[in-house]
């Protein structure tokens, strides 16, 4: 800065008010100050400058999977929030792997972060309590495990409920449900909510037809096949997310058939695949608007009483695509059906 005003023969208190577009330097000062940061390449440290006024500016995102979608909206609506608010994002991914999680959170402490929105990979959380002492903490997706901090999730029991519901009024009684592991709590609360539809219409679900561990389109594919080749096999299916449908509808067309099929998360392309698809559908962009939006309110209100935790939950609704059966008739989609 001090380079530029020389160049420009005023002070670097001028040239730091030029840059903060201070009404009072005037136009002619302006573009001489404007002509030397081009001449030289300057560019303004706001690292430094953030450091200097007590902050780095900076907000850490740890999620489990860039590869979903979920994911990727998620940080586009914690970024849109940071910055309508002047701080800059810090992504990282665990890939669902729990003992990598600590040393990325470690590794934006480290790097002076203002404060942290976590997708925990695991229900250890020992290394976010620990997080907590230096920087507030924001969970997202997932709840805290033994915690007291701020959350916002999914409504995955009663999503999953009234997905499984739909398919239990069109007469199913034979529903496979093909979910991701049972220790992740996306993977059990929608387990919850299948069994608690199948509750509430007396109907006993089949233990056989229950896959659980199912961590991309791969293992849901094989594992769809193999119910499908059962002698006595599922009349649909329940996808714990849009990765196991997308496994799931693969094997659907390998194996010729077009049993009807809920799933939890909405998808690209769900209206043109030509199955009969009732999807839980929610906007993942909310969810990180509202986990950041808790954090910078964290943030900015470091002078008054710390308020208690919140958790917010975001609501689903379902959305129907393809052929769907005549409920009141009883009729269900045949394989001709287009």
């Amino acid at each position: 800065m001090q380079d530029v005003g020389d160049l420009a023969q005023v002070s670097a208190m001028t040239v730091s008010r030029v840059l903060k577009k201070d009404p009072r330097v005037s136009a002619a000062t302006r573009e001489r100050v404007f002509a030397a940061v081009d001449r030289l390449g300057y560019r303004l440290n706001e690292t430094a400058r953030s450091l200097r006024l007590g902050g780095s500016g900076m907000i850490g995102l740890v999620v489990t999977n860039l590869a979903n979608p979920f994911y990727s909206r998620l940080a586009l609506g914690v970024q849109e929030v940071l910055t309508a608010h002047g701080y800059r994002m810090l992504l990282s991914n665990s890939g669902e792997q729990a003992e990598l999680e600590p040393g990325l959170v470690n590794g934006f402490i480290e790097h002076r972060v203002e404060g942290l929105i976590v997708v925990p990979a695991g229900s250890r959380q020992r290394h976010l309590a620990d997080a907590m002492r230096h920087v507030p903490v924001v969970l997202a997706a997932r709840p805290p495990a033994g915690l007291d901090t701020d959350c916002v999730l999914v409504d995955d029991f009663h999503g999953a409920r009234e997905a499984v519901a739909c398919l239990l009024a069109e007469g199913h009684t034979r529903i496979a449900f093909l979910g991701n592991p049972p220790a992740l709590y996306t993977g059990a609360e929608r387990l919850r909510g299948f069994w608690a539809a199948h509750e509430e219409v007396s109907v006993d679900p089949d233990s056989t037809l229950v896959r659980q561990g199912l961590v991309d389109a791969a293992t849901a594919e094989r594992a769809t096949l193999e119910l499908l080749g059962l002698p006595d096999g599922p009349t649909a299916l329940f996808c714990a997310n849009n990765r196991i449908t997308q496994g799931a509808i693969r094997a659907l067309y390998k194996a010729g058939t077009r049993l009807p099929l809920a799933g939890f998360d909405d998808f690209d392309l769900s209206d043109v695949v030509g199955l009969p698809l009732t999807l839980v559908s929610y906007d993942a962009d909310d969810i990180g608007r509202q986990a950041a939006q808790i954090l910078i309110d964290r943030l900015t209100r470091q002078d008054t009483e710390t308020p208690a935790s919140r958790r917010v939950t975001v609501p689903t609704r379902l959305m129907r695509y393809g052929p769907q059966p005549d409920v009141r008739s009883g009729r269900r989609p045949t394989p001709s059906d287009s």
